[in-house]
């Protein structure tokens, strides 16, 4: 949901819990970056975090609207009631637990859907977070809404469902919105399955897509006025072999409006290996993968 990313960022390494609160200033430099990796590993590969395997939903999954999770805790911060959205608070709720009592390698290891160097930086100021959930909440088609002083946070509806939704947060009065990060982390999960290691167990295709539809046919990366459906689709086995890719050497750049191509090194089972170009778009979802080239 951030917008521009300058190259050669400057990472931050993962602060202790009791210097987590820090001005919201920081997060929202950090934000600006481009640095989507994990402290003190280059790239924007995720971090090996020493913990059981995932299960608590992160952002993103349709589930019914009544959550199986248990309830939030007692003493759970507050979060604002959403209008309309009464599973929102309870969602948020649980997340906001976790913002006090794990670590933000934690966190960061729950909410996979983020780009990890993303993640910390945004639950870094942990104050200023709590108390915009404290207020009254608003809701759209696709997120609920929580305003601060300091920050806004905002959950996807499909999250908020889920019954644990791990939110995004930005400088108050900047526009929320995804990223080239988001962007590059979607073509990192994308790869990570085929190579046989998602960044989560539940990562899948049929739970978490990640192609972009073909119907309706929007797909017009070049601006020609002819849409068609997403390539990709219909070919969905267009990288089977692949074996490993070039995490550290994911890069991104704009293509047209809503368009971005990001581009990666993929290894076959025969040894060789190619930069294979993604095409994404930018939906009200996040990110899809359209097509894949070279």
């Amino acid at each position: 949901m951030e917008r521009a990313r300058p190259k050669s960022p400057v990472c931050v390494r993962k602060a202790p819990r009791e210097r987590r609160v820090l001005l919201s200033g920081l997060a929202a430099a950090l934000l600006l970056t481009g640095c989507d990796s994990v402290a003190g590993i280059p790239g924007d590969e995720p971090s090996p975090v020493a913990a059981p395997a995932r299960t608590t939903p992160p952002a993103a999954i349709p589930t019914p609207a009544t959550s199986t999770l248990a309830p939030p805790p007692a003493d759970a911060p507050p979060v604002g009631v959403v209008p309309g959205v009464p599973e929102a608070a309870p969602a948020l709720q649980r997340w906001a637990a976790d913002l006090g009592s794990k670590t933000l390698a934690e966190l960061q290891d729950k909410c996979w859907i983020i780009p990890p160097r993303s993640a910390q930086a945004m639950y870094a100021d942990e104050a200023a977070i709590l108390a915009a959930l404290a207020e009254p909440g608003t809701a759209t088609k696709n997120t609920v809404t929580w305003k601060g002083t300091e920050v806004t946070v905002t959950a996807e509806r499909d999250a908020v469902t889920s019954g644990y939704a791990c939110p995004r947060v930005f400088p108050a009065g900047t526009q929320a919105g995804y990223d080239d990060a988001d962007a590059r982390h979607t073509v990192r999960r994308y790869l990570s399955r085929f190579v046989g290691t998602p960044v989560d167990p539940a990562d899948k295709e049929g739970d978490y897509p990640l192609v972009c539809p073909a119907s309706p046919a929007t797909w017009d990366p070049n601006g020609t006025g002819k849409p068609v459906p997403a390539p990709l689709f219909n070919n969905p086995g267009r990288l089977t072999g692949s074996i490993k890719f070039a995490d550290q050497q994911i890069s991104s750049e704009r293509v047209r409006g809503d368009y971005i191509a990001v581009t990666v090194p993929v290894t076959n089972s025969s040894g060789v290996t190619q930069t294979r170009t993604f095409t994404l778009v930018e939906q009200a979802e996040g990110y899809c993968i359209g097509d894949v080239s070279g």
